[in-house]
């Protein structure tokens, strides 16, 4: 009988002293037995670090230190990572039922599939029953990065092994490293991914990608820039693009309760 999965949730956090704490719960909270939870704090200076170490819940390993920013942290937390599965749930996110990390685990026992991901929900920072945003996927095909399209990052589960083969964020990229990331193992090495269509995380607003308009129009930019990198037929008006396919996003709302 084959082991079962372990899952590496990592937990990026800078000055997360309100919202920390929900993540913890969250994952603790889960049904699935066989967890890590590492969380990388970036030095807060604002009480984070004490949240964490009187609420360790699952927390395996825990640094608060200095860091090059999210996707250097995010490194971080790979490298200390000894689960077969990696994903990341951050210090603004929190699951959306008890059962996810069983339905990954369930999801990846084939071990023909390396990844897999699902749908998420941007929420109130206040009211996290409130429904600002709508990130409903598709299973993947070739041709999606070029439309701007990606899957929803915090969902985004993968096997170990394709980390050390392939490696982890590039920090070449400030804002948008993920999607450099999720486009160079789904459309750059092919790998073969599940979509499961359920709503996994709920995500508050307000993240670096997302916080203004000057945010936003650079994180296009490095997206369109790692497309040029890996040799995508894209043209400066896949900035456009990729920002008008996010608008249907905000109209779009979940058909059941999450």
């Amino acid at each position: 009988m084959a082991l079962p999965l372990k899952i590496t949730v990592v937990t990026v956090a800078y000055k997360a002293v309100r919202t920390i704490i929900d993540t913890i719960r969250s994952v603790d909270a889960q049904d699935y037995p066989h967890v890590e939870h590492i969380i990388i704090d970036g030095a807060s200076p604002d009480g984070t670090a004490e949240i964490v170490q009187q609420n360790p819940g699952r927390v395996c390993r825990f640094v608060s230190e200095p860091d090059g920013g999210i996707y250097d942290a995010m490194n971080k937390g790979i490298a200390m990572a000894t689960g077969d599965l990696i994903g990341f749930l951050n210090a603004d996110d929190v699951f959306t039922q008890n059962h996810v990390l069983s339905r990954i685990a369930e999801t990846l026992r084939d071990p023909s599939i390396e990844a897999c991901y699902a749908d998420l929900v941007y929420v109130d920072p206040e009211n996290l029953s409130k429904v600002v945003r709508y990130w409903k996927s598709c299973p993947y095909e070739d041709g999606l990065f070029e439309k701007g399209w990606m899957p929803a990052h915090p969902t985004f589960f993968v096997r170990r092994s394709v980390y050390e083969k392939l490696g982890g964020f590039d920090l070449d990229y400030k804002r948008q490293s993920d999607f450099e990331l999720t486009m160079r193992f789904l459309k750059v090495n092919k790998l073969k991914s599940v979509y499961i269509s359920e709503i996994w995380v709920r995500m508050r607003t307000g993240g670096l990608s997302n916080n203004s308009l000057t945010g936003i129009l650079e994180g296009n930019l490095e997206a369109y820039r790692a497309c040029r990198k890996h040799h995508l037929r894209v043209t400066p008006l896949f900035i456009v693009r990729k920002i008008l396919s996010r608008l249907p996003q905000f109209f779009a709302r979940p058909r059941d309760a999450i």
